[in-house]
């Protein structure tokens, strides 16, 4: 026993003797190696990493409810919060300050780990030696100073893919119409922080195509075309966007043909067309002029006498003169009072009868009156008092939260799509959510009240104002004051601040309110917008046309934001007179307006042209016989027409939510429905009283195409037709199946 308590005595001995020369050995401690010898910036080199690694992608990690237990903040719009996931979440188990390199952060976006969302940096790629630096410098946190970008800069914004006959080795060129296109240029991102330091954030910038079929973004800079047409580029780093517009040629033109310019429209397009090889259709002839502009401008056919009358005129400014005539019309208050009760969802749901009454009667007096856009919005904007004696009340009962009337606001008057900004930074646009909610504060003191005289809010029917100029963001629980969009400071605290806002909203100085006008105008009228859709105006979406944006938006501003002058401007340029192209093998979208884009006729507008076509009226209920479908004041009124044809309910801001494609439903009810072959045999229509007037076929057969399609039968129509009747046994039959197919028409029941 004593042996054993010496042995075992010894050998604890020898193992302390061992440690302790174990632990008093020389230490060598080797350099960490470091790629630089500061630290990487949170927000202005790693936060940009792990965006172009696609890491707070709305797919990964950046969605709403985050990834694997991980959420960082879309597209890096909120450095602090993403620091704090990735540093001090889940006790900071996401990286390691003793092993850098072993930390989750590394290892799993590495591929070293089971990873959901792959590889996203290879080992000694410039992302992993960023973030592994700044991991073993410590990790350090955004300062207090809140570096964000101010400004993003890429150049050229404007690229053309030139073309050119180099056949040179390495020329990086295709064939497009037998043509050499020269299909790769780089471009260069340049981001101002808000320290003043100017970087090239080229590499770091992501970069999305709006159609890859005419071009792609790489990584480092590179656009690389892919076929004849223009596209955009939006190029974005951290929450700041810009684009750059990117054009394919279709061909090469060296002698371009002679074309006459009317205004500035036509010089602005014409030097598109020769940018981008593209040569117009001729002139539309006067029948399909007159119609076309007769649809647009008063929502109505030309009569078969107007139409007789404008052919046989041989006066060269007859159209000028028709575009004047039409403007002084009453169908002109109908045709866009329609338009301005759509886009500001006029309904009796929100206003009742006597509100829905007092806001459209104040809508026709200021189209009738012509009043400028200006008084328009203003009037609406700053509108209070009760809604029977000041229609433009009506505004503030189709919206119910400050939220909403901001949001419609926006995308109404400015062409602004607010609505992702509510819950974190716009991914596609430059608006933050104290942008949003710094808009919404300007209506967070609108109260409604309570008359009990019916309405959609518990019967108010006057609206009030206190102390509009604050509201909290639910998110961050943060108060925010009124300002206007891009303003660095709130405006001055007010019982009312909306008169600020509307002032402006309507300023000169506002790059959104005029050139958002003028484009819905263009887009009403060409069936396509120079900025598409024509609601959506924003950096990423880029006009097709952005110096004729600007010269419409300032040739309106300078006549007073006067909407008939923005109408006539348009119909009398030549490009809006040019002849449609149903098969066009370039310019196949009319982007480039190189051809008049054929598009279905609105629901009322359509169901008028019927009924003025045979001679026949529509009843709807509680309604005067004759009421005309572009006077109704709502979508309330029945009408199975309509309602087939794609009517909208007046529910969103939204420009689609009118549907204008066609369908089965529309040509079965054409072919086949009771009421269109009611309209066509009616005894008091406008067939049964030709006939009974004993008109000789070829004046009848020349009425009939002159009520429909607003033009005199072909030679070779009017031989067929003639055939037709002749040879029947049945006279009014026979003609009643030809108007039936004159109905049926694809250029009866389209704008072209």
């Amino acid at each position: 026993m004593k042996l054993n308590i010496t042995l075992t005595t010894n050998v604890l001995i020898s193992a302390v003797t061992l440690f302790a020369s174990y632990l008093l050995r020389p230490i060598t401690v080797a350099a960490v190696e470091s790629p630089t010898a500061t630290a990487p910036n949170f927000v202005r080199d790693v936060v940009p990493v792990l965006t172009k690694a696609g890491c707070n992608a709305g797919a990964c990690h950046g969605a709403f409810s985050g990834r694997g237990g991980f959420r960082l903040s879309l597209l890096g719009f909120d450095p602090d919060a993403d620091f704090d996931a990735i540093v001090h979440d889940t006790r900071g188990r996401r990286i390691s300050a003793t092993a850098p390199e072993n930390s989750l952060l590394l290892r799993k976006a590495g591929g070293l780990m089971p990873h959901g969302g792959g590889l996203r940096m290879t080992s000694g790629s410039e992302s992993h030696t960023i973030v592994r630096s700044w991991l073993d410098h410590g990790a350090p946190g955004p300062d207090a100073t809140r570096l964000h970008v101010t400004t993003l800069k890429v150049t050229p914004a404007d690229v053309v893919l030139q073309l050119t006959r180099n056949d040179s080795e390495g020329d990086r060129s295709q064939t497009l119409d037998n043509e050499k296109h020269t299909l790769v240029r780089r471009v260069n991102v340049e981001a101002i922080w808000s320290d003043g330091i100017t970087q090239d954030v080229t590499r770091w910038a992501l970069f999305d195509s709006g159609d890859n079929n005419v071009a792609e973004g790489a990584n480092d800079g590179l656009i690389a075309g892919k076929g004849p047409g223009r596209t955009s580029m939006t190029v974005r780093f951290m929450g700041q966007v810009a684009s750059v517009s990117v054009t394919v040629p279709f061909a090469m033109i060296t002698d371009y043909p002679a074309f006459v310019t009317s205004n500035f429209i036509d010089e602005h397009v014409l030097t598109e067309w020769k940018k981008v090889g593209l040569i117009p259709e001729m002139l539309a002839d006067d029948a399909t002029f007159l119609r076309r502009v007769s649809l647009d401008v008063i929502g109505t056919l030309p009569a078969p006498n107007e139409v007789r009358e404008f052919l046989a005129s041989s006066d060269p400014q007859k159209r000028a003169k028709a575009v004047d005539t039409l403007l002084g019309r009453r169908e002109y208050v109908d045709c866009w009072t329609l338009k301005w009760s759509e886009l500001l969802r006029v309904h009796r749901r929100s206003l009742g009868e006597k509100g829905l009454d007092s806001f459209q009667s104040w809508l026709r007096a200021k189209l009738r009156d012509n009043q400028s856009a200006q008084i328009l919005v203003k009037e609406l904007i700053t509108a209070k008092g009760n809604l029977y004696t000041n229609g433009p009340v009506g505004f503030y009962f189709v919206d119910q939260t400050p939220v909403d009337l901001a949001e419609t606001t926006a995308q109404i008057f400015l062409g602004i799509r607010m609505q992702c900004a509510k819950c974190h930074h716009h991914p596609f646009e430059v608006w933050s959510q104290e942008d949003y909610y710094g808009l919404a504060a300007f209506f967070s003191g609108v109260q409604r009240k309570d008359t009990k005289e019916g309405g959609r809010f518990g019967g108010s029917q006057s609206i009030f104002v206190a102390n509009s100029h604050k509201i909290t963001n639910p998110m961050t629980s943060q108060v925010i004051a009124a300002r206007v969009l891009g303003a660095a400071a709130p405006v001055a605290e007010a019982d009312d601040c909306r008169p600020e806002l509307a002032d402006w909203m309507t300023s000169k100085e506002n790059p959104y309110f005029a050139k958002n006008l003028v484009n819905r105008y263009w887009g009403y009228l060409f069936g396509r917008g120079l900025v598409e859709p024509i609601d959506d105006l924003r950096a990423t979406n880029p006009a097709s046309h952005p110096e004729l944006l600007n010269a419409l938006a300032t040739d309106f501003v300078a006549h007073g934001y006067d909407f008939k002058h923005l109408l006539r401007t348009i119909c009398n340029s030549r490009v809006y007179q040019l002849a449609t192209n149903l098969n066009p093998e370039r310019d196949r979208n009319g982007m480039f307006f190189s051809f008049h884009l054929p598009r279905r006729l609105p629901a009322e507008v359509l169901l008028d042209a019927i009924n003025q076509a045979t001679g026949s009226t529509e009843g709807f209920p509680n309604l005067p016989v004759g009421t005309r479908a572009i006077e109704l004041p709502d979508s309330t009124i029945a009408s199975y027409f309509l309602e087939t044809f794609g009517r909208p309910k007046r529910t969103g801001t939204c420009e689609c939510e009118r549907v204008t494609t066609a369908d089965l439903n529309q040509s079965l009810h054409l072919a086949n429905g009771e009421a269109i072959h009611q309209k066509v045999t009616a005894k008091d229509g406008r067939l049964s009283k030709l006939l009974a007037a004993q008109t000789s076929n070829a004046d009848l057969i020349s009425e009939l195409y002159l009520a429909t399609l607003s033009r005199l039968p072909t030679e070779q129509e009017l031989a067929a037709a003639t055939k037709h009747v002749t040879a029947a046994t049945n006279r009014p039959e026979a003609y009643e199946d030809l108007l039936w197919t004159l109905l049926n028409f694809s250029e009866f029941s389209y704008q072209h």
